[in-house]
């Protein structure tokens, strides 16, 4: 039987959702192992001058634990 735990983690990249929610799995990669799935909880962005300047996303990570 598998034991899985959940975190949450805040990403931020200046192109896309995509790339926000990419980085923060492979940073989180750096530290844990066996990341199952990711679940995109939340987007939002910041607007300057009427254009989009950071994309940011709210994940929950799933890995298993040894």
């Amino acid at each position: 039987m598998a034991i899985l735990k959940v975190i949450e983690v805040l990403s931020s990249s200046e192109i896309s959702w995509e790339e926000a929610t990419q980085k923060a799995v492979a940073q989180a990669s750096k530290s844990l192992k066996n990341i199952r799935s990711v679940y995109v909880q939340e987007q939002s962005a910041l607007v300057d001058d009427g254009q989009i300047t950071e994309f940011r996303v709210n994940v929950k990570l799933t890995f298993e634990i040894e």
